[in-house]
């Protein structure tokens, strides 16, 4: 696959465990943990898709979804605890292309970045 995707989350084993899923089907993966880091990143590197946690250290997730759609059509799977209906259509309204909600499959996440980066 070869695709670049950059993951920001700031749970350790949540972010080991989907950059070794999502390695073994050929994925490249760049992994940051916090909401600052995650913008000046993205205005230095091209990325083929966004995995995004809501609650992040520094600057949160809604926010920096919000930064990313004022220069990037990227496409933003969120990751998220906040699983509510409504946070769904904040995530979405605010410009996310698909919402997942934690705790979530591998097998869903896979199909769910597979999807986006089509």
């Amino acid at each position: 696959m070869n695709e670049n995707i950059l993951l920001v989350e700031d749970d350790s084993e949540i972010a080991e465990m989907v950059m070794q899923h999502l390695q073994k089907e050929g994925i490249n993966l760049y992994h940051v943990a916090d909401g600052i880091t995650a913008k000046n990143k993205l205005k230095t590197e091209s990325f083929d898709m966004i995995l995004l946690d809501l609650m992040l250290p520094g600057m949160d997730g809604m926010e920096l979804l919000k930064e990313i759609r004022q220069f990037s059509f990227v496409p933003i799977l969120i990751l998220s605890a906040k699983g509510t209906d409504l946070d769904k259509a904040l995530g979405l309204g605010f410009g996310a292309d698909d919402y997942l909600a934690k705790p979530f499959s591998l097998l869903e996440l896979s199909a769910r970045v597979n999807a986006g980066l089509r």
